[in-house]
């Protein structure tokens, strides 16, 4: 099953960095998020990937162009023109990396890489934000729900998308953040049905507005609730905190 990464934004509220890279370029542990989300979905037998990118797309395609350079020794025989990596830091993945617009909201991104998907379910996750969700039980939850869309909810004071969920999972109805809502927010970590392409429309398109209401309208959103740890990385304060996780060695979604 491919997992879909949204990777395209213009990371404003981290701004300190963004201005220089994607934000799903910006390292913790001088590894980028990008990466720590993809080690964690390939630790339970996912491995092939679609960036969907936008804002400094190059870069993101420059990394894994070269992965080997940015992460193993490597010695440069100038006489011959020769390169020899040494400690092969190869993965078993397989990345595409898709220029989905610089303008284009996440529905969007995600319509425009329907021809990459050949009519088959996906998994779809945020390039900012990590989790210990167990990927397995998330899919069986799904599979068993028979629905076009899951989400991972989670229980956090800082407000996403706001959800309404009744007691076997379904959620009725999904809306923005308001100041006065409480907990139970989208943490991304999503499988979908290839339906889910009849609630696209363009580029305008929000995944997390018209096409999550009319989901939820539908009876066809699912919310697998999630407990455990769960951070995205929207500021340098939580940037910091995640560092520092990490170099403790306390990193919940380190499963590697």
């Amino acid at each position: 099953m491919k997992v879909l990464i949204l990777a395209g934004g213009l990371g404003t509220r981290i701004s300190e960095e963004s201005h220089l890279k994607p934000k799903p370029m910006i390292e913790i542990g001088e590894m980028p998020i990008l990466w720590h989300i993809m080690k964690y979905y390939s630790s339970y037998g996912f491995h092939e990937f679609i960036i969907l990118a936008g804002y400094k797309q190059y870069l993101i395609k420059e990394y894994f162009a070269n992965y080997f350079l940015h992460n193993a020794d490597v010695t440069f025989d100038m006489s011959n023109n020769q390169m020899e990596v040494h400690q092969n830091a190869s993965e078993n993945w397989k990345v595409t990396v898709v220029d989905t617009g610089l303008r284009t909201m996440t529905g969007g991104r995600i319509r425009r890489v329907r021809s990459y998907l050949k009519g088959e379910r996906f998994m779809l996750t945020y390039g900012d934000g990590v989790s210990d969700v167990d990927l397995r039980k998330l899919l069986a939850f799904h599979e068993s729900a028979g629905k076009t869309a899951t989400i991972t909810t989670v229980n956090l004071a800082q407000q996403k998308g706001v959800l309404d969920l009744s007691s076997d999972g379904r959620i009725r109805a999904f809306r923005e953040k308001e100041e006065s809502d409480g907990a139970v927010i989208n943490g991304g970590f999503m499988v979908f049905e290839p339906g889910i392409f009849d609630y696209l429309e363009g580029d305008e398109t929000v995944l997390e507005r018209e096409p999550m209401r009319r989901l939820a309208s539908d009876g066809e959103l699912m919310g697998f609730y999630h407990e455990g740890f769960w951070q995205c990385m929207d500021t340098q304060r939580e940037k910091k905190l995640l560092e520092e996780l990490w170099s403790k060695g306390k990193a919940p979604w380190k499963r590697w």
